[in-house]
């Protein structure tokens, strides 16, 4: 699979990338919480991260990662392309060419936790509250 760079004209379709997984893989997230995140996803967390992804044969985005300073800090798949090792090639650019060795993942995600521990990652400690002090147990998880 080939790993693409992405810009600033891709997050649109990076932003509903997202919202599909999420409404997916994230049953404990609302209406609510999916509009208060979108805008901060777009201005903020896009801007700051390494982006990567994977496209299909049309050019459109089936996945993609972002990491910033050894953080593996989104990784997302459409629900139609998972399960076809996306993420997993993801995942291993991430580690081998970014140096990402560390995650947080929702603890309410038990596939997103058992991915990565499949993968190596370890539970390192737990939050009670996400980074936005929403009530989402986070695990934060180390490569060994």
């Amino acid at each position: 699979m080939k790993i693409d760079s992405v810009n600033a004209e891709d997050y649109p379709e990076l932003l509903a990338v997202w919202e599909n997984s999420v409404r997916a893989t994230h049953d404990f997230i609302t209406e609510d919480d999916i509009a208060f995140f979108k805008p901060i996803i777009i201005e903020q967390a896009f801007p700051n991260v390494t982006l990567k992804c994977i496209k299909d044969e049309h050019q459109a985005i089936l996945g993609f990662i972002g990491v910033h300073e050894c953080k593996i800090e989104m990784l997302f798949i459409l629900d139609a392309a998972r399960g076809k090792g996306i993420g997993k090639a993801l995942l291993n650019y991430a580690v081998e060419q970014l140096a990402a060795n560390k995650v947080d993942v929702n603890e309410q995600n038990p596939l997103a936790v058992g991915f990565y521990q499949h993968r190596g990652f370890k539970i390192a400690s737990r939050s009670p509250l996400d980074d936005m002090g929403k009530p989402f147990p986070i695990l934060h998880m180390e490569l060994v």
